[in-house]
């Protein structure tokens, strides 16, 4: 895994709506109708994170989900994370 500079980060942000960089983590935070669709939505990130062996950073309240991804191995970001970021959109948008 190569960590990517700042330059790559910004670059590769562009093909992801609404995500960001901020202290060494992209990040996107969602709100969905309620918590059994936050929650929904949440395992079937988690059985996406499980595949690609990455795991996010998130937080849940009700039906608000932050997640932050980094790569802790390089610390900072590599390829994984918007890997899974894509895969997160791809969920996200089927709802």
């Amino acid at each position: 895994m190569t960590k990517l500079d700042h330059a790559q980060i910004e670059n590769l942000l562009q093909e992801l709506d609404g995500w960001t960089y901020a202290n060494g983590s992209i990040q996107k935070s969602f709100i969905f109708k309620d918590f059994k669709e936050a929650f929904s939505i949440m395992t079937r990130i988690a059985f996406e994170a499980e595949q690609q062996n990455h795991h996010p950073n998130w937080e849940n309240v009700y039906n608000q989900l932050t997640i932050k991804l980094n790569t802790h191995d390089v610390g900072g970001i590599t390829q994984n994370d918007f890997d899974l970021a894509t895969a997160i959109e791809d969920i996200t948008s089927k709802g």
